[in-house]
């Protein structure tokens, strides 16, 4: 169904009383805003490397940033993902590669 179906649609509703006009403005507004980000998109799309707080390439200091968890904790994490076939590694590798450093 189409944007402009939903609005016609709604608009019917509302003159059929079935909707009052502060539902119709507030699922008109939804339906205009588009679909709301999950929080997981969220943090996900705000990931960057961190400048400060680094020892190799950021990673570790920007999931800290990310995810409110200390980066010492993250370090342990990938050190001991490191003992599964190298696992801890390539992840820190791939993020290493492709998430962008912080601006600031």
């Amino acid at each position: 169904m189409s944007l402009a179906d939903e609005l016609s649609r709604l608009d019917e509703l509302r003159q059929r009383g079935v909707l009052s006009d502060e539902e119709f403005a507030r699922a008109k507004a939804r339906l205009l805003d588009g679909p709301a980000a999950a929080p997981a998109v969220d943090a996900v799309n705000r990931l960057r490397r961190s400048r400060a707080d680094r020892w190799l390439g950021g990673v570790c200091g920007g999931l800290a940033r990310a995810t409110g968890v200390e980066s010492w904790i993250w370090r342990l994490v990938t050190l001991g993902l490191a003992f599964f076939g190298g696992t801890g590694v390539l992840l820190y590798l791939l993020l290493w590669i492709f998430v962008p450093e912080d601006p600031v």
